[in-house]
């Protein structure tokens, strides 16, 4: 395909950079009615068109191109593998879900022509990320989607988001900026910077100088851990999640999340080589991390009242189930890391675009306000439950099927204490998973006889104009309604996928046992 895998990548760069250019006040894609239909009707038609070419690339064959020598024996280089194609297909498939659903979210915030834009470029290069042929080409776009996405948290302009985007940037950053340590030992250590199953590291080079080439590899792994949530560089997600529009936390929590992980993937079994770093300490300090990750973040977020803030720390400790089962270094560890980076994308999308709905609807954004939503927001609501049974782990939904991987993998091993803590971490992980998203709804299907949280809220808007006071004061959430079908149907695809998924699990375990199998 050559040449052609680049199209996937600029087709969404160029229009969303031709989106945010300057124009005449009566296009701008934020105020009458016929200029939001001419820029949804633009952003789907680039996007679906995008995702379809990606998905094309990926599946047409293993492409490669040289695109530019950015130095001797440096190119901007992409090629397609099987780890390509799983990332792209994850991302192109959210991605185009989550912007059918933005088209009416973004009517609440407003902007919409600017949120768009960004929206088509970080896809744009996304896309070129899951394609990186080699290490640079890899960074190079890590480093573009940090600096292309940032501008979808700060999008309200408020103070509490541009402060929340800096430190989105400052953490992203640092990371990057270790990876960058790592790149520079293993260039010079490696017979080859392309990305090959099980690793280029030459050990006849690295002999001598073991110490320093596992110190690389760790900084690679906390540097590009940053993006993935893991411990010590993980503060960024509670707090820009909170203040970005819904869609551009479900992406962020479900995708780019991701991309830290696919970043780690490529460091350790496409570079390294899993079997440099097995019973080092390298390997021990990752396990260590990515479960003290896991515990943290669940316990966080079984403490946290704010709905957005409480599903940001359950991205930290999810994702870092991805982590872990690739820290283990086995292959059902690892086939599970990876049947957990489908699943948790979709179902992360599914519980984020809820939320969104709620305050899209009612104005709500506590969990002690959610109380009895359930009487009207029924299929939201459900929709809500069915991804939650999943990311708790009930079977038959797709939660169950990854963990179950993680935990054998990590039993299969040889990892001594971790053989069996790994699981317990994910068990106990599990059941706070369980106390933190069931309580939203089983109160909001049976809610109390009288909430505090509606009393609250009934007095709050009793200042409201006297022609809404009683009827505020009688039901605090008199007036709320089911959410419209442009938010409702990509959630309920995304629920579906949660649960299907589990049901029909076997081509994907296929997939990913491929992979597995390749870099072992």
């Amino acid at each position: 395909m050559g040449i052609w895998i680049l199209i996937p990548v600029f087709l969404p760069v160029i229009a969303g950079v031709l989106l945010l250019l300057p124009v005449k006040q009566e296009d701008i894609g934020d105020g009458s009615k016929e200029s939001l239909t001419r820029l949804h009707t633009v952003t789907a038609a680039v996007l679906i068109v995008s995702a379809v070419l990606a998905l094309l690339a990926a599946w047409s064959g293993d492409n490669t191109y040289t695109w530019f020598e950015l130095m001797e024996g440096i190119p901007i280089y992409f090629q397609v593998d099987d780890i390509s194609r799983l990332f792209v297909t994850v991302f192109s498939i959210a991605w185009v879900l989550v912007c059918f659903y933005a088209f009416t979210y973004m009517e609440h915030e407003g902007k919409e022509r600017r949120f768009f834009g960004f929206y088509l470029i970080v896809y744009g290069v996304l896309v070129a990320l899951c394609f990186s042929g080699n290490l640079v080409t890899m960074y190079l776009f890590y480093e573009l989607m940090t600096l292309t996405s940032m501008p979808m948290v700060l999008h309200s302009g408020t103070r509490e988001s541009i402060m929340a985007a800096l430190k989105y940037l400052f953490y992203s950053m640092c990371g990057a900026y270790l990876g960058l340590f790592a790149i520079f030992f293993l260039y010079k250590y490696c017979d080859s910077i392309t990305f090959t199953a099980g690793g280029t590291l030459n050990l006849a080079l690295a002999q001598g100088h073991t110490g320093i080439l596992l110190a690389a590899v760790m900084a690679a792994l906390i540097g590009f851990g940053a993006k993935a949530g893991m411990f010590p560089l993980h503060a960024w997600l509670p707090t820009a999640h909170p203040v970005a529009p819904a869609p551009a936390s479900a992406v962020l929590s479900g995708i780019i999340a991701k991309a830290g992980v696919l970043s780690i993937v490529r460091v350790v079994f496409y570079i390294v080589g899993a079997d440099f770093i097995r019973g080092t300490w390298v390997q021990t300090a990752w396990m260590t991390l990515s479960l003290l990750t896991v515990f943290m973040g669940s316990m966080l977020a079984f403490r946290e009242k704010v709905v957005k803030k409480r599903l940001a720390y359950s991205t930290v400790s999810q994702v870092s189930y991805i982590l872990f089962g690739l820290s283990v270094l086995s292959p059902t560890g690892m086939e599970g890391a990876l049947l957990h980076v489908v699943f948790h994308a979709f179902i992360k999308c599914a519980l984020f675009l809820t939320a969104g709905i709620f305050i899209y609807r009612a104005g709500l954004s506590e969990v002690d306000q959610l109380e009895g939503i359930g009487k009207k927001m029924p299929k939201t609501l459900w929709c809500f439950t069915f991804a939650s049974l999943a990311l708790v782990g009930i079977p038959p939904a797709s939660g169950f099927i990854s963990k179950w991987y993680l935990a054998q993998g990590a039993l299969e091993a040889n990892v001594g204490v971790f053989g069996w803590a790994g699981p317990a971490v994910l068990l106990l992980s599990a059941l706070l998973t369980a106390g933190y998203l069931l309580s939203i709804v089983t109160n909001g299907f049976f809610p109390k006889a009288k909430s505090n949280a509606h009393v609250a809220i009934a007095a709050e808007k009793a200042a409201a104009p006297e022609k809404d006071a009683a009827r505020t004061q009688a039901d605090p959430l008199a007036g709320v309604t089911e959410a419209p079908l442009g938010m409702l149907i990509p959630l309920a695809i995304f629920a579906a996928l949660s649960i299907l998924l589990g049901v029909f699990p076997n081509p994907l375990i296929q997939f990913v046992s491929r992979i597995a199998t390749a870099v072992m």
